[in-house]
């Protein structure tokens, strides 16, 4: 990935329904150069998609808790499929340390946060979770200093 990758990538992060000849434009380069780019990124997987991103609490999900889960020794696999069942659950996170698995969820309410929870501790071979709620989130997901600091070396 060089600078007009990163650059590229920051244009979209910001407009991402831009046009290939509106990224061309505003980058300086030819539209087949974008494109190839587009292409390039796209089949390496640094680029996967264009979705919008979502506010969460605005569409009634305020709440989100962490949790680190304990699992049985080689069981990984049937606890992620079965955490992929659970429609709050956002992320897991294969890790290191005291837990196995880092999970993120999001709730309506405390109500909704302890049916998630239940949910969660229910899935076969989930031995023990220690669940912390977040009161803020004062660092979004990101990438934007990453392409920030590729693009201009």
């Amino acid at each position: 990935m060089d600078a007009l990758d990163a650059r590229l990538l920051l244009l979209l992060t910001d407009v991402p329904r831009l046009g290939v000849l509106e990224c061309a434009r505003r980058l300086g380069v030819a539209r087949g150069t974008v494109q190839a780019r587009l292409d390039r990124l796209t089949a390496r997987g640094v680029l996967d998609g264009f979705p919008p991103r979502l506010d969460l609490g605005a569409m009634g999900y305020g709440l989100t808790a962490f949790a680190v889960l304990e699992i049985a020794q080689g069981r990984r696999g049937p606890v992620i499929e079965a955490l992929a069942g659970i429609e709050q659950v956002c992320e897991v996170h294969a890790t290191t340390g005291q837990g196995d698995l880092f999970v993120r969820m999001v709730a309506r309410d405390h109500d909704d946060l302890q049916r998630v929870i239940d949910d969660v501790v229910s899935v076969p071979d989930v031995l023990r979770t220690s669940t912390s709620l977040a009161l803020s989130t004062p660092i979004p997901p990101r990438v934007r200093p990453l392409l920030e600091r590729i693009a201009h070396g």
